[in-house]
C-alpha cells in the first residue's frame, strides 16, 4: 500500500505541475482513471480539460485519441467501419478513435442521440460491434467527455442511460485570481498547451503502474458500516421529494469504486465516510433530476443532494 500511495502521489504531483490550481478536478479524473470508470466533465472553454487528460495519458505513457463532436457526426466516425478493399476485393477494419486506451469526447452534447449511443457498449462492456462482429478495447479505455454548460443552442442532452454510465460528472470552475496569473507566469516562461515538451513533467510509470494502482485500490477496506451508509444515501435520493429520479443501484458501486480510490490517494488502506460524503456529489449530481418547481427557484442537485447528505446518519464507528 505505502508503494502504491508513494507512486499515486508522484502522479498527483505530475499533474499538478501542468494544471495549476485545479487540485479536486485532477483527483477526481485520476481516481476514475483509477478504478476504471468514465468521467463527464463540464465546464467552459478554455479551463484546461483537454489538457489534463493529455497529461494523464502522457504520465501513465498510454494512448490518447480524441473525438470533436459536430452535428453530423456518424457512429462509424467514432467506432469504424469495414470498408472495401479494392486490391484485395474483401473487406477490412477501418478502426476509429475508440480503439485506444483515454478517449477524450469533446463536447459531447452537441452530437446527436445516435452517434452518442455509440458509445453505450465501449464504456458499459469495453467492447464494441461492427457488422455483428465484436471487438475487444484496451482494459484502460477510459472515457473523458466533455461539455459546456453555457451554450445550448444545437446541443442534444444526454439520455439518462448514457449520464449513468459516467462514473463521475466533474465540474470545473474558473480559477482565483492568483492561480490566473501563475498560469500566465508559466507562459512566460516557456509553457504551450500544444508542445507536450514543454510540460516540464516525466512519464512516471506506464501501463502495469496504472494496473498496480488499481490492485491497490482494490483491496482497500470497506466496513459494512461504510456499505450501509453508501446503500442510505443512494436510496435516499429516491424517496427526497426535491428530486424526480434517484440514483440508481450502479451509483452506490461508483460511490463505493471512487471512495476507495480516494482512500488509496490519501495513504490509507480503509475507506472512511468523509471519503463517501466527499464524492458523493461528483458521483451522484449527474443521476439524479430535480423537481421542476424548484429547479425554477434556482434549487441545483447539488443542494438537493447536500440537504440528503445532511440528514443521512454518518457512521462513527
Amino acid at each position: 500500500m505505502s508503494q502504491a500511495h508513494e507512486l499515486a502521489t508522484h502522479v498527483r504531483g505530475q499533474l499538478a505541475r501542468v494544471i495549476v490550481g485545479q487540485q479536486e478536478v485532477l483527483d477526481h479524473l485520476l481516481l476514475v482513471l483509477l478504478v476504471g470508470g468514465h468521467a463527464l466533465v463540464e465546464g467552459v472553454p478554455g479551463l484546461a480539460k483537454t489538457l489534463a487528460v493529455k497529461t494523464l495519458a502522457n504520465i501513465f505513457q498510454l494512448k490518447f485519441q480524441r473525438v470533436q463532436c459536430t452535428p453530423d457526426l456518424m457512429p462509424a466516425d467514432v467506432i469504424g467501419a469495414n470498408v472495401f478493399n479494392m486490391a484485395t476485393s474483401s473487406f477490412a477494419l477501418h478502426r476509429g478513435p475508440i480503439f485506444t486506451d483515454l478517449l477524450l469526447v469533446d463536447e459531447i452534447n452537441r452530437t446527436p442521440p445516435r452517434t452518442q449511443s455509440a458509445l453505450l457498449e465501449a464504456m458499459e462492456e469495453r467492447q464494441v460491434t461492427i457488422d455483428g462482429t465484436s471487438y475487444e478495447l484496451t482494459p484502460f479505455f477510459t472515457v473523458f467527455s466533455t461539455q459546456n454548460p453555457v451554450e445550448f443552442e444545437g446541443t442534444y442532452p444526454l439520455p439518462e442511460a448514457e449520464l449513468d454510465r459516467f462514473m463521475a460528472k466533474v465540474l470545473v470552475g474558473y480559477p482565483e485570481a492568483a492561480v490566473e496569473q501563475s498560469i500566465l507566469t508559466k507562459y512566460v516562461q516557456g509553457f504551450e498547451a500544444d508542445r507536450p515538451s514543454t510540460y516540464g513533467i516525466t512519464s512516471v510509470t506506464d501501463a502495469a503502474g496504472l494496473d498496480a494502482l488499481r490492485a491497490a485500490a482494490d483491496d482497500v477496506r470497506v466496513e459494512p458500516q461504510i456499505t450501509a451508509y453508501i446503500t442510505a444515501i443512494v436510496r435516499a435520493t429516491r424517496e427526497a421529494a426535491s428530486l424526480t429520479l434517484g440514483a440508481s443501484p450502479r451509483a452506490g458501486v461508483s460511490l463505493l469504486k471512487a471512495a476507495r480510490a480516494a482512500a488509496l490517494l490519501e495513504g490509507r488502506d480503509y475507506v472512511v465516510p468523509d471519503d463517501v460524503k466527499g464524492l458523493a456529489p461528483a458521483v451522484l449530481r449527474h443521476r439524479v433530476n430535480v423537481a421542476p418547481e424548484l429547479e425554477l427557484e434556482g434549487v441545483t442537485a447539488d443542494v438537493a443532494l447536500k440537504a440528503i447528505l445532511d440528514k443521512v446518519e454518518v457512521p462513527t464507528a
